[in-house]
């Protein structure tokens, strides 16, 4: 049974689409690592400036503490809304991407041909005399 797992998993593993699927999260990895720069160095800075100078990573909330004092415990919102903007961002681009590469594969697929209507057997054609001799039949 583990010989046979073990097989699946080498013909899983030296298939193409693997190697593909692995180029491809190393790019979206880095890919993902300049959006979070886009976004945290770029538009966020420019939005907090136009909410009145507010850096978004300072947005937080002080909750109490329940036991005791101690260092204060954040509830940082601020970071959760980059991570939001940084997650549309991100599937917009991905969006556009596939939406590319679907128009891409459309052009270059030839369209497929119409198939062609398959023989009448037997039964339909004795079907299809019947009518006639019915049709004949209530013309009279």
């Amino acid at each position: 049974m583990m010989k046979k797992f073990l097989e699946e998993f080498k013909t899983f593993a030296v298939r193409g689409n693997v190697m593909d699927l692995a180029v491809g999260v190393i790019i979206g990895g880095a890919f993902g690592a300049i959006t979070t720069s886009l976004i945290g160095d770029v538009i966020m800075p420019i939005l907090g400036m136009f909410i009145g100078g507010v850096d978004f990573k300072d947005l937080a909330v002080e909750l109490p503490h329940i036991f005791g004092s101690g260092e204060p415990i954040l509830l940082s919102y601020g970071l959760f809304l980059q991570a939001v903007f940084n997650f549309i961002i991100l599937a917009l681009v991905v969006f556009l991407l596939v939406k590319g590469m679907n128009k891409l594969r459309t052009k270059e697929a030839p369209a497929p041909e119409p198939e062609a209507e398959p023989e009448p057997g037997k039964e339909e054609v004795l079907l299809g005399e019947i009518k006639m001799l019915l049709e004949k039949i209530s013309e009279k």
